[in-house]
């Protein structure tokens, strides 16, 4: 189950925030995934009590949000939703398309308590 290492990853970044904000816990940690980041977030929110436990994350509320795939179409230059399996434009059905986003796994904010 690499999400334990990817949690464990997360964590230290957390814990370096707390350590320069000077704060004694963490309460929330919003992190943004998309479909194609490779990170199953229901996995990821089982590894995280295993990998909070015993620092100031401990207890602290994970929350997951998903992030849509998104191309840039080669051919019309629309910008559309896509499915994860399937990167077609949205506009104009074709396949010449560049991957905008999806692919992320963001620490998007970390809240503290002093």
């Amino acid at each position: 189950m690499h999400e334990l290492a990817v949690c464990q990853g997360m964590l230290r970044q957390v814990m370096d925030i707390t350590r320069r904000e000077q704060a004694r816990t963490v309460t929330r940690i919003l992190v943004q995934v998309g479909p194609l980041s490779g990170v199953e977030p229901r996995l990821l929110s089982q590894a995280f009590p295993i990998a909070s436990a015993g620092t100031p994350a401990a207890g602290a509320v994970l929350e997951l949000e998903s992030l849509p795939v998104r191309v840039r179409c080669e051919q019309c230059g629309a910008e559309t939703d896509a499915r994860p399996n399937r990167l077609l434009c949205g506009a104009c059905g074709d396949y010449h398309t560049r991957l905008l986003s999806g692919d992320e796994l963001l620490l998007v904010s970390v809240e503290l308590e002093r």
